[in-house]
């Protein structure tokens, strides 16, 4: 089961510098012009989660794997995106396929970085890119009701049933609203399945100067504002800092952190947030081989995690022998929290929590 988060935004504003900090890999290159990157990069990311090393410690694992994100880098949309300037509509196909959006907004004054829009407003940016999106969803929508309008009228209860799904969202694009806003309550599965980007949650990411990394600035501060009034979260952060932070040995980075303030890197803060963002919870495995950290949506059941692991194990599901995480380490592993009574056996109906140590038994 894979995740994934575009990162996007206007041209230069630190969105592929901040890609190839988070990925620490120059395969997006950075550069001063429009349109530098082409294709969408793709970078598999660790999610920072501190109770893996203290399961592996008490598990006494060879080995340590943490779960992970996928960031794919996207290439810069611009004003008039949706009717195909720039390399619009094939950067528009790439957000489709994401399933959050991480929004770069530039928050920092640079006369040596041109902006493609003459000056620095992130909300204005941030309402560039949404408009773009809402038209480009626009225009698929109205395509759709079409067709299905035509099989509405001629007693088709499918196309009907669709039709009632996207007028309310057209409704709202219409009236210049992200259809995120208008989704009914309980079809929010067959509204994703529409591929709309405004439906995508959004996470914005305010680059700031180096100087203003732990505070923030005063552009950062509307889009905190912004993303208030909008229910959404945002995450301060210095592309430059973190592009830095990438290139330093692991034990010299606390101390360069502690330096300017910051207890964590803000690509710790944007990966922890596209975590929470897309509702994602961890469950962890402890043996003598490996300690592992495994990702599945807030709400899974017992089965479709062991899934994740084999399918087979999701066919076969007996049950899942389950151990809170602060029972796992106040018992000191597995067999104290089984002689304390503390080790469950959970079946089919089961949904598994965050920090779950679980062990499945399955027959195929």
């Amino acid at each position: 089961m894979g995740f994934n988060c575009g990162i996007v935004g206007l041209p230069n504003v630190g969105k592929s510098t901040l890609f190839n900090a988070l990925t620490q890999t120059a395969a997006a290159q950075a550069a001063n012009y429009p349109f530098c990157t082409i294709e969408p990069n793709v970078g598999r990311v660790a999610v920072p989660d501190p109770r893996l090393d203290v399961l592996a410690r008490i598990g006494k694992s060879a080995k340590i794997i943490p779960t992970s994100l996928e960031f794919v880098d996207i290439a810069g949309l611009v004003r008039g995106a949706s009717k195909g300037e720039g390399l619009g509509n094939q950067f528009l196909a790439n957000i489709r396929e994401v399933d959050a959006i991480i929004h770069v907004l530039r928050c920092f004054e640079d006369g040596d970085i041109t902006h493609v829009e003459g000056s620095v407003d992130p909300v204005r940016d941030a309402e560039t890119v949404e408009t773009e999106l809402m038209l480009a969803d626009l225009d698929s929508l109205e395509k759709r009701a079409l067709g299905l309008a035509k099989r509405a009228r001629g007693g088709d209860k499918d196309a009907a049933g669709q039709m009632a799904l996207i007028e309310p969202l057209k409704a709202a694009l219409e009236a210049g609203r992200p259809a995120r806003t208008a989704v009914p309550k309980g079809e929010e599965a067959a509204a994703a399945r529409l591929q709309l980007m405004t439906t995508k949650p959004v996470l914005y990411v305010c680059n700031v100067e180096e100087g203003s990394a732990s505070t923030g600035n005063a552009h950062a501060a509307r889009v905190q504002a912004m993303a208030a009034a909008q229910g959404a979260r945002p995450v301060i952060v210095s592309a430059a800092i973190e592009a830095e932070i990438s290139q330093m040995p692991d034990a010299d980075r606390a101390e360069f952190l502690g330096s300017l303030g910051l207890e964590d890197s803000g690509l710790d803060r944007i990966i922890r947030a596209g975590y929470a963002l897309l509702g994602l919870v961890t469950y962890f495995t402890v043996g003598p081989k490996e300690a592992r950290a495994w990702t599945i949506t807030r709400g899974t059941r017992a089965p479709g995690a062991a899934g994740v692991i084999h399918g087979d194990f999701e066919r076969g599901f007996i049950a899942a022998e389950t151990i809170a995480y602060d029972d796992y380490v106040a018992l000191g592993g597995e067999a104290g929290a089984k002689d304390a009574g503390k080790m469950r056996v959970e079946g089919k109906e089961y949904l598994v929590k965050d920090g779950d140590v679980l062990l499945f038994r399955f027959n195929v």
